[in-house]
């Protein structure tokens, strides 16, 4: 475990046994029973087509209103991507538990509303101009590394890299990829998952301190209330000063009896001290 519960809201789901059914493993549960399910329907002759009507295409949802594209496209995975399905599945089951540890269960599940409807309503805004399709969900869970990444920064990964490197090299490499076959639409769905994560984590008080995050916020931050305090009572100086007054007086006095002792002190001195120890007396009433 990398870090420890800080939310009040992380439950379990409920339980298997003694082991508990947090929303990530659910999550994963689900993704694997559709890729089965996948794996069957495309085994099966006449079939195959059947995954078409989940994958996000931005022309069936303008032509024939199949809004439930915008959702469903994240749960459809081909066989012929299985081994790095099996690879994602497992980077979600170690990541996406820290996260969900971390943030909380309502917390956890609206971050993973976002990356999965998010980057679709922007696509398919983009589909007035180009159409666009995409089917499966790696840019979604890597959102969920990004948000792990970005919790816990400094966490020694592989190679005892920290997160945040990884994090780094790992959006880069994926960016190069996709300008290389000029896939935009792919591309802004990852920059928007990583957006989406980061600005998450940050607007829950998770992540770093940012320098331009802080600033916008003490922009739009309601200005400090000031209290009225009363104003000091005028004997306070005077009396102040008499006290400096009377200190004075008796240094020297101090200092002989330090030196000498009291047994020193005239006759005068002693009556002087006197004096001046009823004035503090007095001024202290």
């Amino acid at each position: 475990m990398f870090g420890v519960t800080t939310s009040d809201d992380y439950r379990p789901v409920a339980w298997m046994g003694r082991y508990p059914l947090d929303v990530t493993t659910m999550l994963v549960g689900v993704h694997v029973v559709c890729a089965v399910l996948a794996c069957i329907v495309t085994a099966i002759p006449g079939l195959a087509g059947t995954l078409n009507y989940f994958v996000f295409d931005s022309a069936r949802i303008w032509n024939g209103l199949q809004v439930w594209r915008l959702g469903t496209y994240a749960f459809v995975h081909f066989p012929s991507s299985l081994l790095w399905f099996a690879i994602e599945m497992y980077l979600l089951f170690v990541f996406g538990r820290e996260v969900e540890r971390f943030l909380g269960r309502r917390a956890y599940i609206a971050l993973y509303a976002f990356l999965l409807i998010t980057p679709a309503a922007l696509l398919t805004i983009w589909g007035l101009w180009e159409r666009c399709a995409i089917a499966g969900s790696p840019q979604l869970h890597f959102g969920i590394f990004i948000a792990f990444a970005t919790i816990y920064p400094r966490v020694e990964l592989l190679l005892r890299i920290m997160a945040k490197w990884i994090a780094l090299i790992l959006a880069a490499v994926y960016t190069f990829q996709l300008l290389a076959y000029h896939a935009w639409s792919d591309l802004m769905v990852l920059w928007t998952s990583i957006g989406v994560a980061f600005l998450f984590v940050e607007l829950n008080g998770a992540g770093p301190e940012v320098a331009w995050w802080n600033a916008v916020k003490a922009r739009f931050a309601s200005p400090p209330k000031y209290h009225v305090l009363p104003k000091p009572r005028a004997r306070t100086s005077s009396s102040r000063s008499e006290s400096e007054d009377v200190y004075t007086s008796i240094d020297p006095i101090l200092d002989k009896i330090s030196k000498s002792g009291i047994g020193s002190l005239t006759a005068s001195e002693r009556r002087q001290l006197d004096r001046e120890r009823e004035r503090l007396l007095k001024n202290s009433e």
